[in-house]
């Protein structure tokens, strides 16, 4: 008895569809999909970005056994070397400043994108209640109490 019960409530609603329950429906499960995806998806990003920096940080790291073989033979003086450092210090610390102020400008700039959607959805449930507030009255105004 409970499965002809089941039967007939699926067969009412597949009769009954709403366009709002189509389009909520699917767009909850699209973005759910997309949900779903963000922690590998940033968790890829991240590992393949650290692997990036990590070679680089090798490269410069076998520096020091090309140093060895080749730059020591040349007898650069240490008075240029000194420049060299204090040069490639101020163009690190340029890069660290620009590093900080954009992390601090994406995340400002994110903050701003998350206030403005969630204001456009404030906007949109008040214009959403007007409107459902004014088809009732229409629908009143239409049928009027016998």
């Amino acid at each position: 008895m409970d499965k002809k019960y089941e039967q007939t409530q699926n067969r009412q609603e597949e009769k009954h569809v709403s366009i709002c329950d189509v389009m909520k429906g699917n767009t909850s499960e699209v973005i759910q999909k997309i949900e779903s995806n963000i922690p590998s998806l940033v968790q890829n990003y991240s590992e393949l970005y650290a692997a990036y920096i990590h070679m680089f940080d090798d490269l410069f790291g076998t520096c020091y056994m090309a140093e060895k073989e080749f730059f020591d033979k040349l007898n650069i003086d240490q008075g240029i070397l000194k420049e060299i450092k204090k040069s490639s210090d101020a163009v690190k610390n340029h890069y660290l400043n620009n590093i900080d102020m954009s992390a601090k400008f994406f995340d400002a700039y994110v903050k701003m994108r998350i206030s403005t959607i969630k204001s456009f959805d404030n906007y949109a449930h008040t214009m959403m209640d007007s409107y459902a507030k004014i088809l009732a009255q229409f629908n009143e105004s239409m049928n009027p109490p016998k």
